[in-house]
């Protein structure tokens, strides 16, 4: 293992293939680098590197290297040479511990070398030297090349000079003024001059970071010519926007023109920075609408999904603070939906669908529905899941503004037959329910609609609604008839069972035997084998008949109920109807019932729990039917209830949505005697005719927008690594951030020598990768510094992380070791609350193999509290509503939750307060997932939080 000046200087790695058998030794080394055939100087020259970042010194090769690689035209072979520098020991061993130190008497040579190459004839022989330059951290090494390097600032070729402005500015970063006193003045005149686009970013680059005043003067003088200075020199000068104005925000003047000129540049990633950068620095209304039209110019032009996906983000911020300024843009925004992937249209319609308002209402449901006439076109990939989000986007906007529900619900009605009929009819029902004034014509364009729908549960909601809300004489009869029409009359049987019963067909396969005529005029006998065709299906029968008849016992249940319902209507109608008409009704609703009760008695398939239901609810329609007294107890129930509970129902989501967002809006955080910027007390103010960038910030400091973090949250997540006793004490800052963990280890020395090569070697355990390990440091007595380690994560399972402290004594040279305490990587930085609807639950329940039962054990005597507790410790989200208040003994809700990695957790809670049981709560919670390790994590979770409130509570 290589020491830690090794490591230090390395900045390279080089392919292993001259270690195949081993590493030569020393004298073999030497002997090859003697060699006249460059490609033996190349193997022993890398060999050399390799063997020296492993620990070895091999003083005898360096005088090798001046002598035989030093001169070589071979690109190759002076490229290894450049790197061996970089490496070798360049300073004489000390012999006290505060001798100054010496540079070796070689290096003299090699100084010479270098300065022979900076020099060179060669263009490309000075820049790949001038870059190497760059890589050197010495002073008594970089001091004799420094004439050198200025007198390459005047080369003729550009990649020269590129790589001396980058030289200059290594130099001047590392060693100040003691090298180059006059480098800004140097860089300065450069820059002036110079007509390179790479040359004069990589100058720029110098000034903005060594000597800023020259660099905002450079870019006041030239400001009408920043946009011909390329891409790179932009983004420059963005960052040093950024930098200057935070520092010292009066000065965001100065630079409003150039970021209102880069706005309309033709790169791509210079426009994005600029709209951040201008967004990031002012809440002016002008800027805010420049940065907005410049996002929603990147999103239509672009076609990179990670590209529109990163706007669409920032757009997403810029609602938060500025709704009312992304309204003027929607329409420019919503051209994204043409994009071929579901999840940017997803990410569309969740930014725009929030800032709809009553006067851009018509035109956006105007483009939603042109969307989903589109489609119906057969080649669209998306056209399923992309359907079924238009739909629920304009469910959302007829919800809020019923001007435009009429037109968009008589539109939808058009694709009860196909891919997403349960969101039309969804749709449909609800906004039946919430606007009396359209029921009348949207129920009569669904009656007309029931021959198209194909799906059974859409065509239970379509008989629910049918038999719910017709409130007129006309309405009922329409329905009524719409109903019978598509069911048929009884006997439910299909046609080829009657005909079984009458003649029984042969269905054997039969022979033909005949003669024909070859080709070749000869004759011959064929047989030939006919067998039997399957009888065709009927395809007049209407889908409703064909579904009673193969036995959809649920179905039937639900169509003589909607029939029951508006013969009861039509009885307790204002307006009188004709009595025969009502007893006709009444007479032909109840044969339907005989009719499905005898297919459900003869379906052997069916459910017995299914066919008791039905027999049930049909006992119960017939008797309201027959019986004058039942008609008068129960038919106002029958027809009130269930539309009364729906209505409830509605009103719980929508309370539910509203009191979410009252919570996700938090107010602000500011400290009452924190400073607040008044522009008008400046004393520079902007020029006229400019565009203060400051017009808002005062506003958002008083309001407190901005604030600071939240350093609760980071202390909960540091953990103690070794005891207070040990010599070296270690505890570590542990950041999760989706794929990424980053661990900040703090150690201090507690001892009074000085320690060497302390590093904490780690390893993990589980889906978990280490991308960088931690550096070796040399600490003094009593002194600390903060070790950096990144690790990478590849799923939601649960993870351990676990080292030792290894360090050595500089005064006796023992080495010591620490095991350090493990950290556990707790399942819920990973989990994120998340919603979905019912059927997707239940798609994903039957879906999901993986499931983990826990039992519960729980000492908390409330079955709210503690379904309250467990969704709290599990971060998930509750899918069911249910009543707190309630005296129920007994809770069953889904809770649905996504981990950062796209995977899908569902969990399960059954509980029941069993009086038997000493008023405890007992019952399961099932968690399922599609894979294995988010299964068990979660149920470990569960299983460790579900015994007791928490002592906070």
């Amino acid at each position: 293992m290589g020491s830690a000046a090794n490591e230090h200087h390395c900045t390279f790695t080089l392919a292993s293939d001259v270690t195949a058998g081993g590493l030569p030794s020393q004298e073999d080394i030497c002997k090859d680098l003697e060699d006249h055939d460059s490609k033996v100087k190349i193997r022993a020259l890398k060999a050399a590197i390799l063997s020296m970042l492993s620990g070895e010194t091999l003083p005898r090769v360096l005088m090798q290297v001046i002598r035989f690689c030093i001169n070589t035209d071979d690109k190759q072979l002076k490229k290894l040479t450049m790197l061996y520098w970089e490496i070798v020991p360049k300073y004489q061993e000390q012999t006290a511990p505060n001798e100054k130190r010496k540079l070796l008497p070689e290096m003299i040579l090699v100084c010479n070398a270098l300065m022979n190459d900076l020099n060179h004839a060669n263009e490309y022989v000075r820049g790949s030297m001038l870059r190497f330059i760059t890589k050197i951290n010495d002073e008594e090494i970089v001091g004799p090349l420094v004439a050198s390097i200025k007198s390459c600032l005047e080369h003729r070729h550009s990649y020269v000079r590129k790589n001396a402005a980058l030289a200059v500015y290594h130099i001047h970063k590392l060693f100040g003024d003691s090298l180059m006193p006059d480098a800004a003045d140097l860089i300065q005149q450069f820059i002036m001059t110079e007509t390179d686009v790479g040359s004069r970013s990589n100058a720029f680059l110098m000034l903005f970071n060594q000597a800023e005043e020259v660099a905002i003067e450079f870019l006041a003088n030239n400001i009408e010519s920043v946009s011909t200075f390329g891409d790179g020199f932009a983004l420059l000068i963005l960052e040093l926007t950024r930098r200057v104005c935070r520092r010292d925000p009066s000065m965001k003047s100065r630079f409003v023109r150039v970021l209102f000129q880069m706005l309309s540049s033709t790169s791509a990633a210079v426009s994005y920075e600029a709209a951040w950068t201008l967004v990031s620095l002012s809440s002016a209304p002008t800027a805010v609408r420049a940065a907005a039209s410049t996002y929603a110019n990147l999103l239509n032009k672009n076609t990179d999904n990670n590209v529109k996906m990163i706007v669409l983000e920032r757009l997403e911020e810029l609602k938060k603070k500025h709704p009312k300024v992304l309204q003027e843009i929607l329409m420019d925004i919503l051209r994204a939906l043409s994009s071929p992937s579901p999840d940017i249209c997803k990410k569309v319609l969740d930014v725009c669908m929030d800032i709809v308002t009553a006067r851009n209402v018509s035109e956006v449901v105007t483009n939603l529905k042109r969307e989903v006439m589109k489609t119906q076109e057969s080649d669209m990939e998306k056209g399923v899941v992309f359907r079924a989000m238009l739909i629920e986007a304009i469910h959302g906007c007829a919800a809020r503004f019923p001007d435009v529900a009429d037109g968009v619900v008589q539109t939808l009605m058009e694709f009860l037959g196909g891919d997403g009929a349960l969101e039309v009819i969804l749709f449909v029902r609800s906004i039946v329910d919430q606007y009396p004034a359209l029921r009348r014509s949207v129920l009569t364009k669904l009656a007309q609609s029931l021959d198209i729908v194909t799906a059974p549960n859409v065509m239970s909601m379509c008989l629910w609604i049918l038999g719910q809300y017709p409130e007129c004489a006309e309405g009922v009869t329409e329905a009524f008839d719409a109903i019978t029409e598509q069911v048929g009359e009884a006997p439910y049987v299909s046609k080829e069972e009657k005909v079984e019963h009458v003649l029984p067909t042969d269905n054997s396969p039969k022979f033909v035997t005949k003669n024909v005529v070859l080709s070749d005029g000869t004759y011959a006998t064929q047989t030939v084998y006919n067998e039997s065709k399957a009888p065709k299906e009927d395809l007049v029968t209407p889908f409703l008949r064909k579904i009673i008849i193969g036995g959809d016992v649920f179905l039937g249940t639900v169509l003589f109920s909607a029939l029951t319902k508006l013969s009861l209507r039509a009885s307790h109608l204002p307006e009188s109807m004709d009595v025969a008409t009502t007893k006709g009704m009444s007479a032909k609703t109840i044969l339907i019932i005989c009719g499905i009760m005898k297919m459900a008695e003869a379906n052997t398939n069916a459910q017995k729990s299914s066919q008791t239901d039905c027999k049930e609810k049909a006992t119960l329609c017939c008797k309201v039917l027959l019986d004058p007294q039942a008609n008068e107890l129960l038919g106002s129930t029958i027809l009130n209830e269930g539309k009364t509970s729906f209505t409830n129902f509605l009103h719980a989501i929508k309370e539910k949505e509203l009191k979410e967002k009252k919570n996700v809006e938090e107010g602000p955080t500011t400290q009452a005697d924190d400073l607040i910027h008044f522009r008008q007390l400046r004393s520079n103010a902007a020029q006229v005719g400019d565009i203060d960038l400051d017009d808002g910030s005062d506003l958002l400091r008083a309001t407190g927008a901005g604030a600071g973090s939240d350093y609760s949250s980071e202390l909960s997540h540091v953990y103690q690594l070794s005891g207070f006793a040990d010599p070296v004490y270690a505890e570590a800052l542990v950041t999760v951030h989706d794929y990424d963990i980053v661990l900040d280890i703090l150690v201090i020395n507690r001892t009074n020598d000085s320690l060497s090569n302390l590093t904490v070697e780690i390893a993990t355990m589980g889906d978990m990768k280490i991308v960088e390990r931690p550096q070796s440091y040399s600490l003094g007595p009593q002194d600390q510094t903060t070790i950096r380690a990144s690790i990478k994560v590849s799923s939601t399972e649960t993870g351990h992380i676990f080292g030792t402290l290894v360090y050595e004594n500089a005064s006796n040279g023992e080495k010591g070791y620490i095991n350090l305490n493990d950290i556990h990587m707790d399942i819920m930085d990973y989990i994120r609350p998340a919603f979905c609807s019912d059927e997707v639950f239940r798609s994903m329940w039957a879906e999901f193999e993986w499931e983990n039962k826990v039992a519960i054990s729980t000492t908390i005597p409330s079955l709210v509290e503690f379904l309250d507790h467990i969704i709290l410790s599990t971060n998930m989200r509750c899918l069911t509503p249910f009543d707190r208040e309630g005296k129920s003994t007994f809770v069953a809700a889904n809770l649905y939750a996504r981990s950062v990695f796209g995977e899908d957790a569902l969990v399960n809670v059954s509980v029941e307060k069993k009086e038997d049981n000493d008023g405890k709560l007992a019952g399961y919670i099932r968690i399922r997932s599609k894979t294995q390790g988010i299964a068990l994590s979660l149920g470990d979770r569960i299983t460790s939080v579900q015994r007791a409130l928490p002592e906070s509570k």
